[in-house]
């Protein structure tokens, strides 16, 4: 087992005996348990007093005791996991529930059970006749790893997001949605938060990653063996069957599928929106599940919209999306985390930054590595600074441009102030329609800013894509 298993499963433990997620703190002591860490180490990497530490700790050996139904502690915590969590895999039940102390531990999926409709995900049940949903989040991240929830205070800026994406899915039962926003936004972290307020919904949750560009038949194949427990040689072959078969269990079932960095599918130096020629086939599963009658979603995070979403979405549509933004203020949680000093500067930065998460990270790590921490030092200097890291993170993002995007970002990149679609004509050299669907592929890749300024639609680049535009495209 690593940590990121020995966390699944013991939040799933902690989930079955007391209805409530592992907090930030319990995952810092778990993981600090089982590296040999001392509880002293782990309070000063969480910042707070060894003494809260060891009580939280004492809870916590608590509750796995009851469940496990032996004594387990900080010393024994790494042995007794691991040998717990190799007798229910061994089961029989492995590919489906087990019971330990009454508790239902599913040894395959690690999944929580479901909370019923009228129970606050915090109240604990024993209600063990309630049905339970089934997850694979096999390929899914940890939600502290990911960088827009440090201790997931700062994701109380995304609740709007939430509200809407659970009223589509819930509500409205839309088939398809597409979760879409430029690198290090939050798409992830927003999907895994999506599943906990959500879970109890769903029969069935799967998560795959595309970030490996697999081919459709693969994709589908992991579906159907997870959703009817049957290895692949009792399959269909072709893809057709795959699908029919696919649609025929989320037309009886109630699932929730998604499918992390689709842009990997999609193809590099075309409009946004074209698949890459070996991956094209996954436009028939899109339009399948967004235009046929179903009880399932499909959720999709990608830096960019496949074509079936901006030719399906609508607000009564079956097909939505919503594209992220910033965080704002509450990214000032990054730089708390990071001891960065000059708060009253923060919001200079976070501004500067569009309130990205990822960027705001590495931008935090560089000005606590050169400046000690003291953003006021970092600010006083004209030239932004993006550093090898932030400017990896764009690179694949930028270097996917067509050439004719690639054109107009160099043109807004000249410019510090928005300009009008009549100066881009006058001075980008494109004809109406090459301008037209520049602008509007950029707006779909999140790479160009919008506004409305006296009854006049102007464009902009944010400081940093700029920044890195011209270091890199602008000759």
């Amino acid at each position: 087992m690593d940590v990121k298993e020995v966390l699944r499963f013991a939040e799933e433990l902690v989930f079955a005996k007391t209805g409530e997620h592992l907090d930030d703190l319990q995952e810092a002591i778990l993981r600090g348990a089982w590296k040999g860490q001392r509880y002293s180490k782990i309070a000063e990497e969480s910042h707070c007093t060894e003494g809260h530490v060891r009580n939280v700790a004492s809870e916590l050996w608590q509750v796995l005791s009851d469940v496990l139904g032996e004594e387990l502690n900080k010393s024994n915590f790494k042995t007794t996991l691991e040998r717990c969590r190799f007798s229910i895999i061994s089961s029989k039940f492995a590919k489906d529930c087990t019971q330990i102390n009454n508790v239902n531990v599913c040894g395959d999926t690690l999944q929580p059970p479901e909370v019923p409709k009228d129970r606050s995900p915090s109240t604990p049940t024993s209600d063990t006749s309630q049905p339970q949903t089934r997850l694979d989040l096999a390929d899914a991240p940890h939600i502290s790893s990911l960088c827009d929830s440090p201790d997931g205070n700062s994701f109380a800026s995304r609740t709007s997001e939430l509200a809407t994406l659970e009223k589509s899915i819930v509500q409205d039962k839309c088939n398809l949605a597409a979760i879409l926003g430029i690198s290090g936004i939050g798409k992830t972290a927003l999907s895994l938060h999506l599943i906990q307020k959500i879970q109890h919904n769903f029969e069935y949750i799967i998560w795959r990653s595309l970030r490996h560009s697999p081919p459709l038949e693969t994709t589908l194949k992991t579906f159907l063996e997870f959703l009817l427990n049957k290895p692949e040689i009792e399959l269909p072959t072709s893809i057709p069957d795959r699908l029919s078969l696919l649609m025929e269990y989320l037309r009886k079932t109630r699932c929730l599928i998604i499918l992390d960095d689709v842009q990997t599918i999609l193809s590099s130096g075309k409009l946004a929106g074209n698949y890459r020629p070996e991956c094209e086939n996954y436009s028939i599963l899109f339009r399948e599940i967004g235009e046929t009658t179903h009880n399932s979603c499909l959720i999709l995070n990608s830096w960019e919209p496949p074509r079936e979403i901006t030719a399906l979405k609508g607000e009564n549509s079956p097909v939505r999306s919503l594209q992220l933004k910033g965080i704002g203020t509450a990214a000032a949680e990054i730089f708390r985390q990071k001891s960065l000093l000059n708060p009253e500067t923060w919001e200079n930065l976070i501004n500067t930054y569009r309130g990205n998460p990822l960027w705001l990270k590495i931008v935090a790590n560089t000005i606590q590595e050169i400046f000690r921490g003291r953003v006021a030092d970092y600010l006083k200097y004209d030239r932004l600074f993006l550093g090898e890291e932030l400017a990896s993170n764009l690179h694949p993002q930028i270097n996917r441009l067509s050439e004719l995007e690639k054109k107009l970002i160099s043109r807004l990149s000249r410019e510090v102030n928005p300009v009008s679609i009549e100066q881009l004509l006058q001075d980008a050299d494109l004809s109406p329609s090459e301008l037209f669907n520049g602008l509007q592929s950029l707006g779909r890749r999140s790479l160009v800013e919008i506004e409305e300024r006296e009854n006049e639609t102007l464009f902009s680049v944010c400081p940093v894509v700029r920044q890195y535009v011209i270091s890199n495209l602008v000759n």
